[in-house]
């Protein structure tokens, strides 16, 4: 178990470095995704979706490129490229059927 543990401290991407805790706090826009996953798509900006997306593309390559390359980094990004991809499309289709309730004299549901 101490050579486990000695190991991850001494580890160039282990607990005492960015390479380890940049990825752990980066999690927490991951949560923050998910958790929204229950908001209404009215709610969601695309704006923001986007530019969450270009962010987590280009800290993908960022992640993969850097020596010693960080898997836990590019784990983090595409789990959070994978959210707000989800989010992007409903924000998309409820934009789309909000113009076509629109036109048809329609309410617009979520």
């Amino acid at each position: 178990m101490a050579n486990v543990f000695r190991r991850l401290w001494e580890s160039p991407v282990g607990i005492r470095t960015t390479h380890f805790w940049g990825p752990v706090a980066n999690w927490g826009i991951v949560l923050a995704g998910l958790i929204d996953i229950k908001k209404d798509p009215e709610m969601v900006s695309g704006a923001m979706t986007t530019a969450m997306c270009m962010y987590s593309g280009l800290f993908m390559r960022f992640a993969w490129m850097v020596r010693p390359r960080n898997y836990l980094l590019l784990t983090c990004h595409a789990a959070n490229e994978t959210v707000q991809l989800y989010h992007l499309q409903r924000k998309v289709r409820y934009e789309m059927n909000k113009k076509k309730a629109e036109e048809q004299g329609h309410a617009v549901t979520p």
